[in-house]
């Protein structure tokens, strides 16, 4: 069946790092493009990051644009995210996606088919 697991969440300073990753299987990895989501608690879940299928093209949410990094290994089926000077408001649980449906960057949930269950980020001031 159709999994997406994200790991590389933690506690970290702020001004720190971390690495998501968001292993697929179960689908075509190489057919989806792939986008990070987050939650932060009593929020919406808002829109970080997009790569097309083959990795040639990103967006990223002007919130995180410069300092989150989005990236894509076909043949590991794994999508990245590499955050960077870590804010308080960073803050929140991190969800990755994958969207068939279009290889221009989306930032609307409902066009993304498959979702994982979430890694939690917790930026300390």
């Amino acid at each position: 069946q159709v999994q997406l697991v994200e790991s590389g969440g933690g506690l970290v300073q702020a001004g720190g790092s971390l690495r998501l990753s968001c292993a697929a299987s179960g689908f075509t990895f190489s057919s989806y493009a792939m986008g990070w989501f987050r939650q932060a608690p009593g929020k919406e879940r808002e829109f970080v990051a997009f790569i097309s299928r083959s990795g040639d093209y990103t967006f990223y949410a002007g919130s995180v644009k410069g300092r989150f990094t989005i990236s894509r290994d076909n043949a590991k089926n794994t999508v990245y995210l590499k955050m960077n000077s870590l804010k308080p408001e960073d803050t929140a649980v991190y969800f990755c996606a994958a969207t068939r449906l279009l290889n221009v960057p989306t930032t609307t949930r409902s066009h993304y088919a498959y979702w994982g269950q979430g890694t939690q980020v917790t930026v300390s001031s």
